[in-house]
C-alpha cells in the first residue's frame, strides 16, 4: 500500500507539472485546485482553463498510446485543407487503435490545440524545472542553479565546494517550511523559481576578517520595521520584514501598496552601504529595530512640464496596472484621457491588495475604500480570516449565532458600483445584515487573490462552493453569498448576484433568515436539552463529591480520635510503668519490718485505704516519718496524691516534718490511719 501511495503522489507531481506548463499558471494551490476539481484528469483541467476554438480535447483515451496517437502532426491533406479555411478532421479510431505508444510519452507534456492556428497539434517536451538559489554566508554570496527534482543535501555538497565547510557543520536556513533534512527533494516544498537562503555555522568562529559581520546569522532571523512614508499619498505604511527579505523584494511591496512602479520610485533614507538591491535587509546598514523611509514618484519629462494632481485617497494598484499608467505618463498622455474622463477625475485605487500576507490587513484597506468610495454607511465588514468570521458566526452560543455573509467584489464588473452605491449602503439593507449576519468581504478583481479565495473556500466550505464561484462570469459579480453553519458542515443558502434590486435583495435575506431562524430554534433546543443534563450531572457530580469529603472528613477525625487514644493509651501506659517502677524502688528501700519481741520500742500502725483494705505494719519508734511514706507509696499511694490522716483527734500527718520520727509525731505504740486523697 505505501508503494502504491508513493506511486500515486509522483503520478500526482508529474501531472501538476505538465498542467502548470501548458496553462502557465505559477500558483501552485490555484493549479492543485483545478486538478481536482476535474479529479486530477490533465486533459478535462487544461480544456478547463484554455476553451478551445475548433472542439475540445478528449479526455477518454486514458492509455499512453491514446494520447500520443491523438497529436500526431497532420497529414498533408489535413495542412492543406487548413490553410484553406477547414479544420483538421479527428483520428480515425484505426489509426488510434492501430498506433503504438511513444517511449517518450511518460517524459512529456501535452498541450491543447494552439488558439493562434487551431490547426497546429504538437507535443512540449517536459523539461526539468531550473531553480535559482541566492545563498548568503558572512561577507560571501553564493548564485546556484539545481533542477527541481535535486535534494537540500545537494545543495549542502555543493556549498561545501564553494564555501569549504563541512556538511557536518552547515545549517542551511531560509526555507519557508521551516528546516528540512538532507533528503528532502525540492520539488515537495513547492519553492518558487528565484529563493534566498543562508548558512548558519554555530560551531566555527567567525575569523578576525569577519568580527565586525559576527551578528549576521542573528540579524537574517531579526525583524525591522519599516516605517515608510508615501509623500504624494501622505500617509504613512508600518511594515515588518525578516533581514533575510531582499531591499528590491522590499521595493516589489512597495510598488504593490503605492502604485509605483519599482523603476519610477525615488527612495530617501537608504544607507549609502544600501547600494545594491539584491542586499539583504540585514547587511544593508538600516536601522534595528526600526527604520524610517520616504518614497515618491519620480517624475518624467511630461510630467515637469504639465504637472498633474495625483487624488489622495490613492494606496494600492497592481504592477500591471502601474505600468499601463507610467507608460502613458512617459507620451505625455494625461491619466484621466485615456479613459475619457475629465482632468479632475481621480483614478480608483483597487479595493484590497495584491498578494497580502495578512487577511486582516487587506480587509482593513477594503473597509477604507470602500468608505472612500461609497461614504460611511455601509455594512460592518468583519476585520479577520475567513475561519475566524466563520467561527464568529457559527460557533458560539446557539442564541448568539448568525449567518455568514460573504461579499464578492470585482471593479472590473459593470454592476459593481451600482450594487455597492444602491444596494450595499441602503440603510434597510446596512441595519438588516449588521443586526442578522458576520459581513465578511473580499476582492477578486485580480486572480492571485481569487486564487486565495477559492483556496479559502475549498478548505471551509467545499469544492461545491468553490466550483459554484468560478461559474460566475465577470459581469455577474458582484456576489453575496448567504452561508449557514450546520452541526457537520456549512451550507450556502443563497448567491445574490450584482443585478438586483434593494427590495428583492431584501426579500432574499429575510428568506435566508426564516430558514436560519427554524434551524436556530432547533439548536437552542437542544442547546438547552444538553446544558439541562449537563447541569443534573454537575449537581450529581457535585452531591458526590460533597459526600466524598463529609466521609473522607469522618474518616480523617475517626483517625485523629483513634491515633489520640493510642497515644493517651501509650502516655497512661508510661505513667503506670513509671510508677511501678518507682514503687518498686521505694519497696526495696524500706527497711526490714522489726519483731514483735525486739528489745526497742515498736510502733504498731494500722492503715485504710480509700477502697476499704487495711495495711498493717510494724516500725521502730525511731524510724522517720519519711519511711512510714515510702511504704504508703510503696502501696500504690504516692505522698504527692494522698495525704495520711489520724481519727481523732484529726490530724494530718503528711503535713509534718518528714524527718521527725514516730514517737515524736505520737504515733506509738499503735495508731489506725486513714487514707484520703487530695483535692
Amino acid at each position: 500500500m505505501a508503494s502504491e501511495s508513493g506511486e500515486s503522489n509522483m503520478d500526482r507531481e508529474m501531472i501538476l507539472a505538465d498542467f502548470q506548463a501548458c496553462t502557465g499558471i505559477d500558483n501552485i494551490a490555484e493549479a492543485i485546485t483545478l486538478l481536482e476539481l476535474n479529479n486530477w484528469d490533465l486533459v478535462a483541467a487544461i480544456n478547463g482553463v484554455i476553451p478551445q476554438e475548433n472542439g475540445i480535447l478528449q479526455s477518454n483515451f486514458s492509455s499512453e498510446a491514446s494520447q500520443s496517437s491523438m497529436f500526431q502532426p497532420p497529414s498533408q491533406s489535413e495542412a492543406a485543407d487548413a490553410a484553406a479555411g477547414g479544420s483538421v478532421p479527428p483520428p480515425s479510431s484505426s489509426s488510434l487503435s492501430s498506433s503504438p505508444p511513444s517511449s517518450s510519452s511518460s517524459t512529456s507534456a501535452f498541450c491543447p490545440i494552439n488558439p493562434i492556428n487551431p490547426t497546429s497539434r504538437h507535443i512540449v517536451e517536459r523539461q526539468p524545472r531550473m531553480l535559482n538559489f541566492r545563498v548568503e554566508y558572512r561577507q560571501r554570496t553564493v548564485e546556484l542553479v539545481l533542477e527541481e527534482g535535486s535534494t537540500v543535501g545537494e545543495i549542502k555538497q555543493i556549498l561545501e565546494t564553494e564555501l569549504g565547510i563541512p556538511v557536518s557543520k552547515m545549517q542551511l536556513k531560509g526555507w519557508k517550511s521551516g528546516d528540512v533534512s538532507d533528503s528532502t527533494v525540492m520539488r515537495s516544498l513547492h519553492l518558487p523559481k528565484n529563493n534566498s537562503l543562508y548558512v548558519l555555522t554555530p560551531d566555527i568562529a567567525p575569523t578576525a576578517s569577519t568580527s565586525k559581520n559576527s551578528g549576521l546569522q542573528e540579524s537574517l532571523n531579526q525583524n525591522f520595521l519599516l516605517v515608510i512614508s508615501h509623500r504624494e499619498a501622505q500617509r504613512d505604511y508600518s511594515l515588518n520584514f525578516p533581514g533575510s527579505r531582499t531591499i528590491q523584494e522590499v521595493k516589489r511591496n512597495i510598488s504593490d501598496l503605492t502604485n509605483i512602479p519599482v523603476r519610477h520610485q525615488q527612495w530617501e533614507g537608504w544607507p549609502v552601504s544600501a547600494s545594491d538591491d539584491s542586499m539583504t535587509l540585514a547587511v544593508s546598514g538600516i536601522s534595528y529595530p526600526c527604520h524610517h523611509l520616504s518614497v515618491c514618484r519620480r517624475s518624467s519629462p511630461a510630467n515637469s512640464q504639465e504637472p498633474t494632481e495625483e487624488c489622495a485617497d490613492v494606496h494600492m494598484v497592481s504592477d500591471s496596472e502601474g505600468d499601463d499608467f507610467e507608460d502613458a505618463s512617459e507620451f505625455g498622455v494625461d491619466d484621466s484621457e485615456m479613459f475619457g474622463m475629465g482632468s479632475s477625475t481621480c483614478r480608483k485605487s483597487p479595493m484590497m491588495p495584491e498578494n497580502s500576507e495578512n487577511e486582516a490587513d487587506a480587509l482593513l484597506h477594503f473597509t477604507a475604500e470602500f468608505s472612500s468610495r461609497y461614504g460611511e454607511t455601509h455594512p460592518m465588514f468583519f476585520i479577520g480570516s475567513l475561519e475566524a468570521a466563520s467561527q464568529e458566526a457559527f460557533y458560539g452560543k446557539a442564541r448568539d449565532r448568525k449567518l455568514l455573509a460573504i461579499y464578492l467584489h470585482n471593479d472590473d464588473s459593470v454592476l459593481s458600483n451600482v450594487f455597492c452605491s444602491q444596494m450595499m449602503c441602503a440603510d434597510s439593507i446596512v441595519s438588516y445584515l449588521s443586526q442578522n449576519f458576520i459581513t465578511w468581504a473580499w476582492d477578486v478583481t485580480k486572480e492571485a487573490n481569487k486564487a486565495r479565495l477559492l483556496t479559502m473556500c475549498t478548505r471551509h466550505f467545499g469544492s461545491v462552493v468553490t466550483q459554484t464561484i468560478r461559474t460566475y462570469k465577470t459581469d455577474q459579480f458582484p456576489l453575496l453569498l448567504i452561508v449557514m453553519g450546520k452541526r457537520t458542515s456549512n451550507e450556502v443558502l443563497n448567491v445574490i448576484q450584482g443585478n438586483t434590486t434593494v427590495d428583492e435583495l431584501m426579500m432574499r435575506l429575510m428568506g435566508a433568515m426564516e430558514i436560519f431562524t427554524a434551524q436556530q430554534q432547533e439548536d437552542i433546543k437542544d442547546e438547552d436539552e444538553r446544558e439541562a443534563r449537563e447541569t443534573v450531572k454537575r449537581e450529581q457530580d457535585e452531591a458526590y463529591r460533597v459526600s466524598l469529603e463529609a466521609d473522607r472528613k469522618k474518616r480523617e477525625a475517626q483517625e485523629r480520635e483513634e491515633a489520640e487514644q493510642v497515644r493517651l493509651e501509650r502516655m497512661r501506659k508510661e505513667q503506670e510503668d513509671e510508677k511501678e517502677a518507682i514503687r518498686l524502688s521505694l519497696e526495696q528501700a524500706l527497711p526490714a519490718e522489726p519483731d514483735e519481741d525486739a528489745g526497742e520500742q515498736i510502733s504498731k500502725l494500722r492503715i485504710r485505704t480509700p477502697s476499704g483494705e487495711f495495711l498493717e505494719r510494724r516500725f521502730l519508734g525511731s524510724c522517720k516519718l519519711q519511711v512510714l511514706f515510702d511504704f504508703v507509696a510503696s502501696k500504690g499511694y504516692p505522698f504527692e496524691e494522698f495525704k495520711l490522716l489520724t481519727t481523732f483527734p484529726r490530724r494530718n500527718i503528711t503535713q509534718l516534718e518528714p524527718g521527725s520520727t514516730l514517737l515524736e509525731a505520737k504515733l506509738f505504740p499503735q495508731e489506725t490511719l486513714f487514707l484520703e486523697s487530695k483535692e
